[in-house]
């Protein structure tokens, strides 16, 4: 579904019973709420009510010119939860869609009722201009993604993966490949100026974060230090897996998930 407005649209689906609980789900940058195939059915299986939102410029969801921050992509999110008219949800996200998820923690709080944030950071990294630069410059140049599709695949998973799954691992690639160029310089200008650190021990809701123990981009390291930082936080690593854990090994990230949030409903 398409919500309007200030002259754009935000893409969202949900899916699941009326009064259920909702889970609600924030993507990865080149990647849209397809990312979470492999978690749904667990979910609406269990009772669950589940959002997914893709941000500006990814998937359904219109681009925007300029320099994105995260409490601007924070904002989106809950223009759809009011338009909705949902109250408190759990909610994951991976990567941007966890760094815009702490956001929307310290930013909305009062519609946050437990927050789970996989392979994700807590602030901008020292080198990420330098890091970034490359990227930029060739999306830039083309005006496509798809000079980032290839690389950006062997950060999210293991070699095992493509073999295991190729349908899945072209699907995704695809997603990296079709994402607006306007969309991804936004967020990539996100990425590059923000930090949360000072504000995470203020948060009240209930936290998990989890990390494939590979994920060469947003390590364990920086996001064990999420969970030091959140009062109450718990961390978990899965194994032989990079940047989509959920993707990589549902079956484990499913489990996590759903005794996660069973625990909390």
């Amino acid at each position: 579904m398409l919500l309007p407005f200030d002259g754009r649209r935000l893409y969202y689906d949900l899916t699941g019973a009326q009064d259920a609980p909702v889970v609600c789900f924030t993507h990865s940058l080149t990647s849209d709420s397809g990312m979470w195939a492999e978690q749904l059915p667990p979910l609406l299986a269990a009772g669950f009510r589940v959002l997914r939102v893709d941000m500006r410029g990814h998937g359904g969801s219109d681009p925007v010119a300029g320099d994105y921050t995260m409490s601007a992509l924070a904002a989106d999110v809950a223009r759809v939860i009011d338009a909705l008219g949902l109250d408190r949800v759990h909610y994951i996200g991976l990567s941007i869609g966890g760094m815009l998820g702490q956001a929307f923690a310290i930013e909305h709080g009062a519609k946050v009722k437990s927050l789970m944030l996989c392979d994700t950071l807590p602030a901008t990294l020292p080198d990420a201009k330098t890091a970034w630069a490359p990227r930029i410059a060739a999306v830039k140049t083309a005006n496509s993604l798809l000079p980032l599709a290839d690389g950006t695949m062997e950060r999210w998973f293991t070699d095992a993966f493509k073999p295991r799954n190729p349908g899945r691992w072209k699907q995704i690639r695809d997603t990296v490949a079709a994402t607006t160029p306007a969309g991804f310089l936004g967020c990539a200008a996100a990425i590059q100026n923000f930090d949360f650190l000072a504000k995470l021990p203020t948060l009240k809701a209930p936290t998990l974060v989890v990390c494939g123990a590979e994920d060469p981009g947003t390590p364990p390291a920086e996001n064990k230090r999420i969970a030091s930082l959140i009062p109450g936080a718990r961390y978990e690593e899965i194994a032989n897996a990079r940047h989509f854990p959920n993707v990589e090994h549902p079956e484990t990230f499913n489990r996590t998930m759903m005794s996660w949030l069973e625990a909390r409903c």
